[in-house]
């Protein structure tokens, strides 16, 4: 995933100033549009350093590697709550959003709750750029579950912030497909793209805009991808661990095991064939191995792996592994925790 590159940003005739806040790529994208586009970026937000990384250190957000590459002011508070675990740094942020003097604040994947005050600290409030058609998918990760669950569609919203988690009234959206072969990587860039052009029309029009609430029909919340979640069940049908899959290919990526030897999966499709023994086989049995995949039976059909990483080792097509293999034919992929402890 890259950032956006826009060469034909909308310049507007009243720039607004914008306080944005945000941390991933996704957030970049948007910054990166807002800045070219011709708006005042007059403050940034974005989460501390993470450690990340073999070596675990210390690396900058996407957002922040903007602001600082265009001398953007910025500020990395741990918390907003001024009661919380660190007034210090939301009075720093209060202090710092009095100064800015924002006409509005754009938010986009930031990672921290925005408490009443900053919700009130900017006359036009805060708006959020949300990547799915609310109240469908809330929450941290709305592009994963929309592939994990198939749906055919998704899209942007533009929202104008209240106090609950993604619940507040939408001033413009867009759809987009959600294709057969979308991974998160491939549907976040659409979206990445989509979100700017939505984002920079909504500023355009934001005098004449009104916020439509939300329908209480079809709420559904985009729970953060947990690692427990990365074990396959090949109970499920080959279909669902595709999809899921294509969900998590980016990160942190399938796993499964054989005999305490944990395999990651990158890359793998459901297959059209079905076994002709498939009752006399558990499934997370190997059926076939070749340079094309590992074909394992599943509750349902059967999925072909075409990359694989044993741990501690690095991912590899399966050329590659096919010549140093350790599995057989008739082997079976055992089922990960969360299929043991449900």
């Amino acid at each position: 995933m890259t950032p956006l590159s826009t060469s034909n940003p909308r310049i507007i005739n009243s720039p607004l100033r914008i306080v944005f806040a945000g941390t991933p790529v996704f957030a970049r994208v948007a910054l990166e549009g807002l800045h070219l586009g011709g708006h005042r970026i007059v403050g940034v937000l974005t989460q501390p350093d993470r450690p990340a990384g073999r070596g675990l250190k210390l690396q900058a957000s996407a957002v922040k590697s903007y602001a600082i590459e265009h001398s953007l002011s910025l500020i990395q508070p741990r918390s907003l709550r001024l009661d919380g675990k660190y007034p210090q740094d939301a009075q720093e942020a209060q202090d710092k959003l009095k100064i800015w003097r924002p006409d509005v604040i754009v938010v986009a994947a930031y990672g921290l709750i925005l408490p009443a005050w900053t919700l009130q600290a900017a006359p036009l409030g805060c708006l959020n750029i949300h990547a799915s058609l609310l109240p469908r998918w809330r929450g941290a990760a709305p592009i994963h579950r929309a592939i994990e669950a198939g749906d055919k569609e998704t899209g942007i919203c533009i929202m104008q912030m209240d106090a609950g988690l993604d619940t507040g009234g939408i001033l413009t959206q867009q759809s987009c497909p959600v294709l057969t072969q979308d991974t998160t990587d491939t549907l976040h860039d659409r979206l990445c793209t989509l979100g700017v052009q939505l984002l920079l029309d909504t500023l355009a029009n934001i005098g004449s805009l009104t916020a439509s609430p939300q329908p209480d029909e079809g709420v559904s919340y985009a729970h953060k991808i947990e690692k427990i979640e990365t074990w396959i069940d090949w109970e499920q049908a080959s279909k669902t661990i595709e999809r899921k899959l294509r969900a998590f290919s980016s990160a942190p990526g399938l796993q499964t095991h054989i005999a305490g030897e944990v395999f990651k999966i990158w890359g793998g499709e459901a297959l059209a064939t079905q076994p002709t023994d498939k009752h006399s086989l558990p499934v997370g049995s190997i059926l076939n191995i070749s340079t094309t995949g590992i074909e394992v039976l599943c509750g349902s059909g059967v999925f072909q792996i075409t990359q694989i990483q044993r741990a501690g080792g690095k991912r590899m097509p399966m050329e590659s592994f096919v010549l140093g293999r350790s599995l057989r034919e008739g082997d079976r992929f055992e089922m990960g925790p969360r299929c043991l402890n449900p």
